[in-house]
């Protein structure tokens, strides 16, 4: 499909329209009923997740945090591929591939919560921690990718990067030393129209990411991230070229980020209401629900009386977070040098000094 999808004849692999319908093609993915139900469950569960992890934040319970909202279908097509030995290389918007990864919901509110157990990630295997640097982490799994050859294990590594971080240096040599080294690497590059503020216009002159693999040797498409179908079809053929030996992939899934860029951000600023409308349209879970009810797989009914049980288990599971013993200050201070520093004792008299401040505020 690489072939006949090539970045350079500018063609988009898609398979589903906005109204759920699936068009009859060679590449539409062999999924069971039962699984494909299944994989919209698992993706209606985090946009439940990320949407109240923003009331949380709203109400001073949770620090800045990324919403997911609208990415949902590129994280749903890679969790039904991803496999428990394969490596997760993260950017810090991508809850439904850490859930299917083993990834709790508690240590995702944790994590936001400034909590360094929230990247234990204790049932979770090979994944690594959330990666705030932009596209840092892409030469991690580019060297982790060299191993898994070095070793001959047959592992893939999914590593994650937003459209922003395409411009950074770090993006660049990472497909750069994968393309030399053949390294397993299915480089997701979520192109979701803006870097912050930044429009995607003015992140580059190429015609898209997908077409920045042709300088590396390596192969590469441009999905509709919004089409679960596509994405998933997309997602196992990489699984499979890297498998193969046949060298890292890099998939363009191009969606929209519905929500703001962290909880900090306001979209209003920089995006038109207009242009918000007519992206809503491609919704990944709005599609994926009209295409299960004509297919009778599903109805409004049953997903309300659904995220009315998600919407307790979040609840529950954040509580929890909220009830969780604090994080030890030592284990702050004590682990990074054998000789504690002179500054770095300063800092922590400072901040025990201001934890007494905050306690007699009470």
């Amino acid at each position: 499909m690489f072939n006949e999808f090539s970045p350079l004849k500018r063609k988009i692999f898609r398979l589903m329209d906005n109204e759920g319908k699936l068009k009859k093609s060679k590449w539409t993915p062999d999924i069971s009923d039962k699984d494909l139900v299944k994989a919209y469950k698992n993706m209606l569960f985090a946009r439940t997740a990320d949407l109240q992890i923003v009331s949380y934040q709203r109400q001073g319970r949770i620090y800045t945090y990324p919403p997911n909202l609208g990415q949902e279908g590129i994280h749903g097509a890679v969790a039904g591929v991803i496999r428990d030995k394969d490596w997760l290389v993260p950017a810090f918007r991508e809850m439904g591939v850490y859930l299917a990864k083993g990834v709790s919901l508690l240590e995702l509110f944790l994590y936001y919560m400034g909590n360094e157990d929230g990247s234990k990630m204790v049932k979770a295997n090979n994944v690594l921690p959330m990666a705030v640097p932009i596209a840092s982490q892409l030469l991690h799994a580019s060297g982790i990718g060299y191993e898994v050859n070095y070793n001959n294990k047959k592992e893939v590594v999914y590593a994650f990067v937003g459209d922003g971080g395409t411009s950074e240096g770090d993006f660049h040599e990472a497909l750069n030393f994968a393309g030399v080294w053949k390294a397993p690497v299915v480089f997701v590059v979520q192109n979701n129209q803006y870097g912050i503020s930044t429009p995607f216009k003015k992140q580059t002159a190429s015609d898209g990411i997908a077409i920045k693999s042709e300088a590396y040797g390596i192969k590469g498409i441009q999905v509709d991230g919004n089409d679960y179908f596509a994405m998933l079809t997309a997602t196992k053929a990489a699984h499979e070229a890297c498998l193969n030996g046949e060298g890292p992939v890099l998939i363009e899934a191009v969606t929209y980020r519905k929500g703001a860029h962290t909880t900090s951000d306001d979209p209003t600023k920089y995006r038109t209401k207009e242009e918000e409308e007519e992206w809503f349209k491609t919704d990944p879970i709005d599609r994926l629900r009209k295409h299960l009810i004509s297919k009778k797989l599903w109805t409004i009914d049953e997903e309300e009386k659904l995220v009315k049980e998600y919407k307790k288990e979040v609840d529950r599971q954040f509580e929890e977070a909220e009830y969780y013993p604090a994080y030890p200050i030592n284990e702050v201070f004590d682990n990074l040098y054998e000789d504690k520093p002179q500054d770095l004792i300063d800092q922590q008299r400072e901040y025990e000094k201001f934890l007494k401040w905050k306690a007699n505020l009470k």
